[in-house]
């Protein structure tokens, strides 16, 4: 075993889930550590006990700082970067309008590398250390996100997107060609080093049948890839799927007929939901990526994600950029939190906090590995200053409590609050640098 290195500082980490047993699930330690040694936490907990195991250690002290678990973007769409900050539409003419132009640029390679370079720089600075991304139909675009990745040492997720109507003919694909480049992608970067993919046709209104039933052949084939794919958004959407699908009971109905509903699939957004598919949901183990700036920036609704989790759905929290108004995982809790109160179910600072971190993880199916600074887990973590702005300063000395500190980094927080990100136990950011 390598060195190992330790961060000592106020550490958040979790024992349990606060939507199930309430905000006691938070662990603060207002002087703890993490050891960190061959990409793993080796140790973690009260400074004295950490510093103790682990003579000889170098140490980052930084006592102000909160060390936190890595933020995790269970739904994201890297090559829509560019259009991040578009104005006024709702989804089917955001993507007709901005999304399937932009995703069509991609065919260059040398385009979709240096807008992978300019996503995982964001994703960073802004203390995400693992996502799961949709790409573009490109096989190129797909390669140049896992590139970036597996050089940064990052978790990941992602998938060639698969469709073959309703877009333009330059981003359609026929069915078994959807597979087969799936397949040469799977074959490529599933399980190299971090990595994982997932299968991705868009959403129903861009699938034929036929697309659907080559996706479910893919999860059939490889059971250990996740599924994700677009649920419920919008209620034009919604009216559209169900005159492409007549046979279907609802939208969900339509990814179970072509076994695209199972424990590891990630739904995003699934907004307006019926009883049925909630409690199917459930039942199955699907888990549901809540995409609040997105939400509200495109008027898409709130999604009810104390509802969900009460029924025992698996919820995480993500961006959605490009339709996701920004990177920052503040902004996203914050939207969370006000949606919540738009619905009258505000959600507590430790329950908003785990969404952005082991929620995701969960999520994304790897909830064991990172989303936690726990012993033996991957050592992705982010340091926090509470003092970024004056404001914040002001407000963080008067949090009566760590729930209060971690709300005023919510509200006032931005990526001037990242000091440092670490994945698999490397820095891989450094505000200071």
């Amino acid at each position: 075993m390598s060195a190992a290195t330790i961060l000592r500082g106020r550490l958040l980490r979790w024992e349990g889930d606060p939507f199930e047993i309430g905000d006691e699930a938070l662990v603060w330690e207002e002087d703890g550590a993490v050891a960190v040694a061959d990409g793993r936490i080796a140790s973690v907990g009260p400074a004295a006990q950490v510093l103790a195991a682990h003579p000889g250690a170098e140490v980052r002290h930084r006592p102000r700082a909160v060390i936190a678990p890595g933020f995790v973007d269970c739904h994201v769409h890297p090559f829509q970067t560019p259009i991040i900050a578009s104005w006024g539409a709702q989804l089917i003419d955001w993507l007709n309008g901005y999304t399937f132009p932009e995703e069509a640029r991609c065919a260059d390679p040398a385009h979709a590398a240096e807008v992978a370079r300019l996503f995982f720089d964001e994703q960073l600075r802004n203390g995400y250390t693992a996502c799961c991304a949709f790409g573009t139909i490109h096989e190129a675009a797909m390669d140049a996100f896992f590139s970036e990745a597996q050089a940064r040492g990052l978790r990941a997720l992602g998938g060639k997107m698969m469709m073959d109507r309703n877009a333009p003919p330059n981003l359609c694909e026929g069915a078994q060609e959807a597979f087969d480049r799936s397949a040469a992608l799977i074959a490529r970067w599933h399980g190299a080093g971090r990595l994982g993919y997932a299968i991705a046709p868009r959403f129903a209104p861009t699938s034929t049948p036929e697309l659907l039933e080559a996706a479910g052949a893919l999860a059939r084939a490889h059971p250990d890839c996740a599924i994700e794919t677009h649920l419920s958004e919008n209620p034009a959407e919604i009216s559209w799927v169900a005159e492409l699908f007549p046979q279907a009971r609802d939208y969900l109905d339509v990814y179970e007929r072509f076994g695209l509903l199972s424990p590891r699939a990630i739904f995003g957004h699934a907004i307006h939901l019926s009883a049925r598919e909630r409690a199917r949901l459930a039942e199955v183990g699907a888990a549901v990526a809540h995409c609040p700036t997105s939400n509200h920036f495109l008027g898409s609704g709130a999604c009810d994600v104390a509802g969900l989790k009460a029924m025992g759905v698996r919820v995480g929290l993500a961006t959605d950029t490009g339709g996701g108004s920004s990177f920052s995982p503040f902004a996203t809790m914050r939207a969370a939190y006000e949606l919540g109160q738009s619905r009258g179910a505000a959600l507590t600072p430790a329950q908003l906090w785990r969404l952005a971190t082991a929620g995701a993880a969960e999520a994304m199916g790897f909830g064991d590995r990172i989303g936690d600074l726990a012993e033996g887990m991957e050592a992705d973590a982010v340091l926090l200053d509470p003092e970024a702005t004056p404001l914040l300063a002001a407000r963080s000395a008067r949090a009566e409590s760590p729930a209060s500190l971690l709300f005023a980094l919510i509200i006032l927080g931005d990526d001037r609050c990242v000091l440092e990100s670490w994945s698999g136990g490397r820095r891989t950011h450094s505000r200071d640098s």
